[in-house]
């Protein structure tokens, strides 16, 4: 397998090589050449298989065996989901019904920062270590292969990097955070582990104006060589890769959950998954999966009032949101993960539609037919990447968005109904008449998963099942969390049925609880208001200032 970029000036790299890339050379984002089908017989089969059996199976498809062995891979996927604390990895539970008896959670939290990105950032690490190791095997006598990993997060990228990279040899890794603009406990989660390879930075601004640094910075040629940056956001397509797994291994699961395991290819229920979506990074896994040949039925973008996405699937508009004095807005919310003005990863989708793949699109033959299509749909997305850079947005034709929704819908959910869906699912056991079953426990869900769940019970007649992913874990969010459980009107019935206050100890796990209190470090850099120049030149010092013995100029 291959890869080439979306933006065209790129192509016939190696999986290594797209891996340590990121980000194209021409500012484009890392795709497979072509998309291998996977027979929906062959996926049924899988079910016996462990989470991390199946991964293998779906990443032996996009990685040769010329470049990792078979046993090689194995063993880096068996230690990489070996540090989550459930042997299922992403388990699938069933919601409370309330309305809709059809809603299942994908949990995605139980990795060693309690986020969905470990899946990916824990295998992404020991890829990483793996291409290092095997280099400097190969390499000239005193000459050490080295990276430096530089990213962005909103929140919980950076917590996963840190802890799948913590300690790596030949690895240094700087993760720019939004000052006061993610949660404490995510900022404690980061900036508490004191490895001398890790080094946050807090930067003035947004989450967008610390991406745009990132892309910057990959942009600029000589210091990306001399510092040999890599990408841990999920422009690095082994991200995109490792997250296609949970949507095989929870759609299998779901079919032996509701006594369909046994269905045969043309008689399966109809199955729809609900994304909560910032950097559209989760929900284009989905895509992916669909592509291989899963039959899902419907992909829900759920955004927060950040609806750049949403605004897309409704109009075929992509444009940015400003204010009255014209700056770019990115609203705070509840949801701030998903705080997000640009969404990196939708290029690879447009890519893709432009091309004319659609969920059921085939390839030509003719491999000369197929490279102009890629070279076309590669200058239709540079011009729409162009327009939005220079003209704030861009609009696709009506035969485009109409594919986009052969596939995808969207619908944006407020603070209000994403506080209220986080009060109903936890006090619906309190409700008068309610039972002890246990499927009407208490289910707490953070601020993410519960967009998720609004937009999924606005959808649940659309699918036999629905499933919706959960994030992250509550106790990253204790502040929105405890005010939607504690501070907001009661009914009667809850507080007769022996409701008690919750504390922040009740929904966390005991690895956050345990981070309170820990020294940290971190570097806080200003811009002068958000100049972008500004903060691309202190984070090159920065960087400089660390590593630049390692990376002699």
């Amino acid at each position: 397998m291959r890869y080439r970029s979306t933006r065209g000036k790129s192509s016939g790299l190696t999986f290594e090589e797209a891996v340590f890339e990121g980000l194209a050379v021409d500012g484009g984002l890392y795709i497979p050449h072509s998309i291998p089908q996977i027979p929906v017989e062959e996926i049924l089969g899988w079910s016996p298989l462990t989470f991390s059996e199946i991964a293998v199976k779906i990443f032996r498809n996009f990685i040769g065996d010329d470049e990792i062995p078979d046993a090689d891979l194995t063993d880096i996927v068996a230690r990489s989901f070996a540090t989550f604390s459930t042997p299922e990895v992403t388990p699938l539970k069933k919601l409370p019904t309330l309305g809709a008896d059809n809603l299942y959670i994908l949990e995605l939290f139980h990795g060693p920062t309690f986020a969905f990105k470990d899946i990916a950032l824990q295998f992404l690490g020991n890829l990483f270590e793996y291409f290092l190791e095997r280099r400097n095997k190969q390499g000239k006598s005193g000459s050490r292969a080295a990276i430096t990993v530089l990213g962005a997060t909103s929140g919980d990228t950076g917590g996963a990097a840190i802890y799948g990279l913590r300690g790596k040899k030949n690895v240094d890794v700087f993760i720019l955070h939004p000052k006061g603009r993610i949660s404490p406990v995510q900022e404690q989660q980061m900036t508490s582990v004191l490895d001398e390879n890790v080094h946050n930075i807090a930067l003035e601004g947004t989450f967008d104006d610390c991406q745009d640094t990132v892309k910057a910075a990959f942009s600029d040629e000589p210091f990306r060589r001399r510092f040999q940056l890599a990408a841990v956001n999920s422009i690095n397509w082994a991200r995109i890769l490792a997250q296609t797994s949970y949507y095989f291994y929870s759609y299998l699961t779901l079919l032996k959950q509701v006594g369909a395991g046994s269905a045969s290819a043309g008689s399966l229920p109809t199955i729809q998954y609900s994304v909560p979506t910032g950097n559209f990074g989760d929900v284009l896994a989905g895509y992916y999966a669909v592509r291989m040949g899963l039959p899902i039925a419907q992909l829900i973008v759920a955004t927060n009032e950040n609806d750049i996405l949403h605004r897309f699937f409704q109009s075929g508009k992509y444009e940015k949101r400003h204010t009255a004095n014209g700056h770019e807005e990115v609203k705070q919310t509840l949801s701030p993960a998903m705080d997000i003005l640009v969404s990196s990863n939708f290029e690879r989708l447009i890519w893709y539609l432009a091309k004319g793949d659609g969920r059921s699109g085939q390839a030509s033959a003719n491999e000369e037919e197929e490279e102009k299509k890629a070279q076309k749909s590669s200058e239709t997305v540079t011009r729409w990447v162009t327009d939005l850079k220079e003209k704030g947005g861009f609009e696709v034709p009506s035969d485009l968005l109409a594919r986009a929704r052969e596939l995808f819908t969207s619908f944006c959910t407020s603070d209000e109904l994403t506080s209220d869906a986080i009060h109903r699912y936890y006090h619906h056991q309190y409700a008068k008449g309610a039972t002890t079953d246990p499927g009407t426990s208490p289910y707490v869900l953070d601020p993410h998963t519960a967009v998720g769940v609004v937009a999924a019970e606005h959808f649940a007649a659309s699918a036999t099942y629905t499933a919706c992913l959960s994030t992250a874990s509550p106790g990253k969010f204790p502040e929105a969390i405890l005010a939607a459980i504690n501070e907001r009107p009661l009914p009667e019935t809850s507080k007769q049925n022996g409701f008690k206050p919750v504390t922040y100890a009740d929904i966390a796990p005991a690895g956050l609880v345990a981070l309170q209190g820990l020294p940290t470090r971190c570097l806080d850099i200003p811009t002068e208001g958000g100049n972008k120049a500004v903060a691309l030149k202190r984070v090159r010092q920065a960087i400089d200032n660390i590593c630049g013995g390692k990376f002699p100029a």
